[in-house]
């Protein structure tokens, strides 16, 4: 008598929903198969479920004998539209791009010529002739190549430099601003 009415009841159905629902069946059977306690679903698992399931409307998966609620498999398939589409939209280099050489180069020789010059100073002489780059990428030019001696076999800024770095309140050391 339940196999009669199982038949009556794909008897309205259309030929593709069924042959999705076939599809899943045999799925499921091959994943119960695989596994003997909790049924796992394996990445290729979802892959496939979604894939097959998404197209269905909902109320006709409510009806499906499934392993996982029909809520679980449009997650998965909203999953994989997500990492797919944040795969596409990933920068090829992560982080901050690298400073031009040219403009290390000009850096370190500012600070070579003008040894009492502090970060903030070099920064404004390059800021002069509108070469756009922040004080914090100076500071960095500066502290990385402070270990290592200079291209031309100088040695490094040292202790004078950085004690040179003024303060925007000790910049005013004018007389005429004395009280």
């Amino acid at each position: 008598m339940t196999t009669t009415f199982s038949f009556l009841r794909l008897l309205p159905r259309s030929d593709h929903d069924k042959d999705i629902e076939i599809l899943v069946l045999r799925h499921q059977r091959g994943v119960l198969q695989r596994q003997l306690s909790k049924p796992a679903f394996t990445p290729d698992d979802r892959f496939l479920l979604a894939g097959l399931l998404h197209r269905l409307p909902v109320a006709r998966l409510r009806h499906l004998t499934l392993l996982v609620r029909p809520d679980t498999i449009l997650r998965w398939h909203r999953d994989l539209l997500r990492r797919r589409n944040a795969v596409a939209c990933l920068p090829r280099q992560r982080g901050r791009p690298r400073t031009v050489r040219s403009i290390r180069v000009l850096v370190l020789r500012l600070a070579r010529e003008n040894s009492t010059w502090g970060y903030r100073h070099i920064h404004g002489e390059l800021a002069a002739l509108d070469i756009k780059v922040a004080a914090s990428t100076v500071w960095e030019i500066l502290k990385t190549t402070a270990s290592t001696p200079l291209p031309n076999g100088n040695t490094p800024p040292g202790p004078t430099f950085y004690a040179a770095r003024q303060s925007p309140c000790s910049l005013v050391t004018s007389s005429r601003f004395a009280p």
